[in-house]
């Protein structure tokens, strides 16, 4: 049997994918979950539980830079 020890099912944290988009975005960098979160809000969908969660694991995947 293989030793099953927390360290070794937790994967290294990598850095989210940047995209530049230079003229669209403010000075600070905007996270892909905030983005989705301001448009759906935007268009009247009412956030739910789960949108928090969803909009933290998106931010780590990609952010959107001037």
């Amino acid at each position: 049997m293989q030793d099953e020890t927390p360290a070794a099912k937790e994967e290294p944290q990598s850095k989210p994918y940047q995209v530049r988009l230079p003229g669209f975005v403010a000075d600070e960098a905007v996270g892909l979950g905030d983005v989705v979160q301001r448009m759906t809000y935007a268009i009247g969908v009412k956030l739910c539980g789960g949108c928090e969660g969803r909009a933290a694991a998106l931010n780590r995947w990609m952010v959107f830079t001037r």
